[in-house]
C-alpha cells in the first residue's frame, strides 16, 4: 500500500479476520541475512552502517535470464482506472502540492528501497531520525510522470539515518547497467559484517555474508558464510507456512511494514526541503 491509512486498515482487517497477513521481504528471510542478524548483536559497538542497492532497470536483467510470460487480459479502461487510483493515492501521502518528482521518488522508495529499509531495520533497529535525504533525476520535478523502465538515465536517492552514537548512510539508485548490486554492511571496531545481495532474478543464488577482520597476528582475513543453497523466495514461503500452520505473526507483518512508510514520510520531507526527524 502507498498510504499509512491503508497500513492501518490492513493491519485493523488482519486482527478482524484473524487471518495471517506476510509482507513479501524475501531478503529478509535469506540464512546469510538472519546470520548476520545474529552476529550483529555480537559486533559490540556499531560505529558506521551503511545500506547501498544499484540496480540495472529490471527489463535489463530479466530478460536475459527468464521467459516472462504477461497476461492480455487487462482492459485498458482498468489500466486507467489503477493509474488514477494510484495518483490519488500519492496525492493522500504526499498532499495536493506534491510535484510529478516526488511522486516519482516516492514510487522509488515504495519499489527498491522498501527492501533495503526494511532489512536495515530488522538488522539495526528503527533509526532515531532521518538526518537528510535527497533525491535526483534526470526530469525536471514538474516534468510529467512516466513509467519507471520507459526512459533512459538514472535515478537516485541519498539518505543518512541517525542511530544516535554511529550514522547510516543509505544510497539507492537506477541505471542502465545490467546489473545487481546490493548490500548491507555494518562496521564495528575489530570486524565488519556485509550481506551481499546478488540478482534476485537467477533462481537459487545464494545470499551471502562477507566478514572482515583481523586474526592474532593482525593480518586481515576475509571470510564467507554461506549458510545454505535455498533461495531467499523458497525461505520465505516456508516462513509463511510456518506461520499462517502454527498461527504466528510474521516478522514482516503490515505493523512492521507501516515503519517503513513512517520513514519514507520523513524521507520525503526532507527531500521536498522541510525538514523533518
Amino acid at each position: 500500500c502507498l498510504t499509512l491509512r491503508e497500513a492501518d486498515e490492513i493491519s485493523a482487517a488482519t486482527a478482524r479476520a484473524g487471518v495471517v497477513v506476510q509482507v513479501g521481504y524475501m531478503r529478509r528471510y535469506a540464512p546469510a541475512f538472519v546470520e548476520a542478524c545474529r552476529r550483529v548483536g555480537e559486533l559490540g559497538k556499531i560505529r558506521l552502517a551503511r545500506v547501498h542497492d544499484v540496480i540495472g532497470a529490471n527489463p535489463l536483467i530479466i530478460g536475459k535470464t527468464s521467459r516472462v510470460v504477461r497476461g492480455k487480459d487487462i482492459s485498458e479502461e482498468l489500466k486507467a482506472e489503477a493509474t488514477a487510483l494510484q495518483d490519488r493515492l500519492l496525492v493522500e501521502a504526499l498532499g495536493e502540492d506534491a510535484l510529478p518528482g516526488h511522486k516519482r521518488a516516492y514510487l522509488l522508495l515504495l519499489g527498491l528501497s522498501t527492501h533495503d529499509i526494511s532489512a536495515m531495520r530488522e538488522l539495526l533497529g528503527m533509526p532515531h531520525g532521518v538526518l537528510y535525504a535527497r533525491w535526483y533525476d534526470d526530469l525536471p520535478l514538474e516534468a510529467p510522470t512516466k513509467p519507471a523502465d520507459s526512459r533512459p538515465g538514472g535515478r537516485y536517492i541519498t539518505a543518512a539515518f541517525d542511530y544516535g552514537g554511529y550514522t547510516c548512510h543509505f544510497e539507492t539508485g537506477v541505471d542502465t547497467i545490467p546489473r545487481f548490486d546490493g548490500h548491507l554492511e555494518v562496521f564495528g571496531d575489530d570486524q565488519v559484517l556485509k550481506v551481499q545481495y546478488d540478482t534476485p532474478y537467477v533462481r537459487n543464488l545464494p545470499i551471502r555474508l562477507l566478514i572482515t577482520e583481523a586474526d592474532r597476528a593482525g593480518r586481515v582475513v576475509r571470510s564467507e558464510v554461506h549458510p545454505g543453497w535455498g533461495d531467499a523466495f523458497v525461505e520465505e514461503w516456508i516462513a509463511f507456512h510456518t506461520n499462517v500452520t502454527e498461527g504466528r505473526t510474521p516478522k514482516t507483518s503490515p505493523a512492521d511494514f507501516r515503519q517503513d512508510l513512517e520513514l519514507f514520510q520523513t524521507m520525503m520531507a526532507h527531500i521536498r526541503g522541510r525538514g523533518g526527524s
